[in-house]
């Protein structure tokens, strides 16, 4: 049998000719992608100070102004265009990438005027819409109203890989409590909602993205995370106690306990004031955010009942793992854990006695 050689020519050629078709497809697409429109639909975007036309692609691709990231940067690589300035640009997903450039090199609407406006740890969302209708002209009717907005929530759920369908159980109080990550922050006057809240979703997406795999890999979602992480929030007594109080509740959770937590009875009943003291009946009473009741058992509220800050978040992907059931805090702040009952009735018996007992007034 006669043995095959191998031909160098016409593997060159091969070579050579598969390049020029990889080349041409790229090239096909490039111009493609450049002069390629969307349909016919207005954009609002804000571009803050310090962003740049690489570190704005996601957003464009996002809001559907981009097709792809890499056929834009590739773009501004090649075009070099005029420095990007901030402010507000009203723009259309049918630009081609010559014409939204082309948007962005004429500069945005005069948003000259900000308003800096800080968002305090383990407040709800009642606080939040204060803050907003204190600075801004929303109502806080318009605001419960974009907050209940089906539409917009299917956008956001799409747009975050945090927030899922949960959002929008029926039993919610507030579809975004808990993932409106409480931080200082810098708006245009001229600001929306929709840049308001995506700018607090922005930023609670940086906090949760390296805990990413973590919280894949958990039987809990991220959306039962981030409601344990706001009871822990109102919960601990100190930074340094929180990942301890979040095994207690972990514990509870595993062994179909009731959380037993006053504070979700407060969300419950939508009071805001703690120095009120919960009566029997609310305790009592069988409700989605009340794990004082025994329907409750093993099971966490149907949503956050405030904004918790980082170490609660972090707290709740990576508690301490320990056998402690019960916990209980004194005036100065610390935290003891005990493993019975009768051993936490002794700790706050002991509290008491030595004046270490939280007493509220009414």
């Amino acid at each position: 049998m006669k043995k095959k050689v191998f031909n160098i020519k016409k593997f060159i050629i091969f070579i050579f000719v598969l390049c020029v078709i990889v080349c041409g497809v790229l090239v096909g697409g490039y111009f493609y992608m450049v002069n390629s429109h969307g349909k016919d639909e207005s954009v609002s975007l804000v571009i803050n100070s310090g962003d740049t036309y690489n570190t704005i692609a996601d957003k464009l691709k996002s809001e559907g102004l981009i097709k792809s990231t890499l056929y834009y940067k590739i773009y501004i690589k090649l075009n070099k265009p005029k420095d990007l300035t901030y402010g507000k640009y009203t723009l259309n997903k049918s630009y081609n990438l010559n014409e939204l450039i082309s948007a962005f090199e004429a500069g945005g609407q005069n948003t000259s005027e900000t308003k800096k406006i800080t968002f305090v740890e383990g407040k709800n969302m009642r606080y939040v819409i204060s803050k907003i209708t204190e600075n801004f002209s929303f109502s806080e009717s318009e605001i419960l109203s974009k907050l209940s907005d089906s539409s917009y929530l299917d956008t956001l759920i799409n747009k975050y890989w945090f927030l899922t369908d949960e959002i929008k159980n029926k039993n919610i109080y507030y579809s975004l409590e808990g993932y409106l990550y409480p931080d200082t922050y810098e708006f245009y006057s001229t600001a929306s909602l929709e840049d308001i809240f995506g700018s607090l979703l922005d930023n609670m997406n940086k906090k949760l993205t390296p805990y990413k795999s973590e919280i894949e890999s958990s039987k809990y979602t991220v959306h039962q995370m981030l409601t344990l992480a706001s009871i822990v929030e109102l919960e601990a007594g100190s930074s340094n106690d929180r990942k301890g109080v979040s095994g207690v509740f972990y514990n509870r959770l595993n062994d179909n306990w009731s959380l037993g937590s006053d504070v979700t009875t407060y969300y419950a009943e939508k009071l805001d004031n703690w120095s009120v003291d919960l009566k029997l009946s609310q305790l009592n009473k069988c409700n989605a955010y009340n794990t004082r009741s025994t329907c409750m058992n093993g099971k966490l509220p149907v949503s956050p009942i405030c904004n918790p800050g980082s170490d609660s978040i972090v707290a709740s992907i990576e508690p301490t793992k320990h056998k402690y059931y019960y916990f209980v805090a004194d005036k100065n702040g610390k935290t003891y854990f005990n493993e019975t009952d009768s051993a936490h009735v002794k700790t706050v018996n002991k509290l008491k006695s030595e004046g270490l007992w939280i007493e509220y007034q009414n």
